[in-house]
């Protein structure tokens, strides 16, 4: 019997989701929040912060236990992770991206999901471009 994806390959296929593209240190997360600008959308909060070096998009998830047990918390990371594989920019901003999925994500239909993931990158890359704000 042929795997069941075997024929038929999905759109998204062959995209990976490389270590070098996630964020992974504690100090990373801390800094995206510390020093980081926020987006907000329908499912979840977006938490960006341009880095000085390095290219591309490093994306993390932070899923607190006041969402729901650890079943439930999962399957919203695989959800999110499968979202950001089909939506991330190829090349991409030097930036850091901490998204903090809300409740409502759980129920939330895969492709609306999608919509938002895609949408959020579109908001970073937007604004990671632009000059950056100076204080007085």
């Amino acid at each position: 019997m042929a795997a069941q994806g075997a024929h038929n390959p999905s759109p998204g296929m062959g995209r990976k989701n490389p270590r070098s593209g996630r964020l992974l240190r504690h100090a990373d997360f801390e800094q995206v929040y510390k020093q980081g600008r926020r987006h907000f959308s329908t499912h979840m909060t977006v938490f960006y912060l341009r880095r000085a070096e390095g290219a591309g998009l490093r994306v993390g998830f932070t899923v607190g236990r006041v969402l729901g047990g650890a079943v439930a918390r999962n399957r919203m990371k695989r959800r999110l992770r499968e979202a950001v594989r089909l939506s991330r920019p190829s090349p991409g901003p030097a930036a850091d991206v901490v998204i903090n999925p809300k409740k409502s994500l759980a129920t939330a239909p895969f492709a609306g999901l999608l919509v938002e993931v895609s949408r959020a990158f579109e908001v970073v890359t937007q604004k990671v471009a632009e000059r950056p704000r100076t204080r007085e």
